[in-house]
C-alpha cells in the first residue's frame, strides 16, 4: 500500500481542479478532435489525429497519477494543529543559517512543493530535520551542498 500523501485542504483542491479541468474539459475536448480527424481518411499523415492521440494518451496518464495522488491523500489542516510552540505539517517557519541569513518556509505536501515560492515538501531534508523543534532550538541539516546548520527564529500556523 501506498504511504499517506498529506497535503493541506488547499493542496487538496488545487488537485481536485486540475483533475477535474483535464477530465471535464480538456479530454472532451482531445476526443471530439480525434474523432474529427479520424474521419478525414488516411491517419498516417494526419497531423490532428496524430497529436491527438498523443495528447490524449498524456491526459490519460496524468488523470490516473492524480486520480491515484487523492486516494492516497491525508488531509490535514494546519489550523487544528494543536501544539502551535513546534513545527509540524503546515507550519509556517522562519529560519536563519550560520550567516544569519532569514528564510521563511511553509512546510507543505509533496504535491503542493514550490521552493522558489518558500512551499518545501514534508519529508524534504530540511522539514525532516526541523520537525518536532521549536523557536530557538538549532538543527543540522544535511544537504547536498553539504551540513548547514538552521536555528528557528518563529513558527507560526494559519
Amino acid at each position: 500500500m501506498d504511504r499517506p500523501n498529506y497535503i493541506t485542504p488547499v493542496g487538496y483542491a488545487a488537485l481536485r481542479a486540475e483533475y477535474d479541468a483535464l477530465f471535464r474539459e480538456e479530454r472532451p475536448r482531445i476526443v471530439e478532435t480525434v474523432s474529427w480527424a479520424a474521419g478525414n481518411g488516411d491517419r498516417s499523415e494526419n497531423g490532428d489525429y496524430i497529436y491527438g492521440r498523443k495528447r490524449l494518451r498524456e491526459i490519460d496518464r496524468r488523470l490516473g497519477f492524480l486520480s491515484k495522488r487523492m486516494k492516497a491523500a491525508k488531509v490535514v489542516d494546519p489550523a487544528a494543529q494543536a501544539d502551535r510552540s513546534k513545527i509540524f505539517f503546515g507550519a509556517t517557519v522562519t529560519i536563519a543559517d550560520e550567516d544569519d541569513n532569514h528564510r521563511t518556509l511553509t512546510i507543505v505536501g509533496n504535491d503542493e512543493a514550490d521552493a522558489g515560492a518558500g512551499r518545501i515538501g514534508w519529508d524534504s531534508p530540511i522539514a525532516r530535520a526541523l520537525r518536532g523543534a521549536g523557536v530557538g532550538d538549532v538543527r543540522k541539516v544535511a544537504l547536498p551542498a553539504g551540513e548547514r546548520e538552521y536555528e528557528v527564529m518563529a513558527v507560526s500556523y494559519p
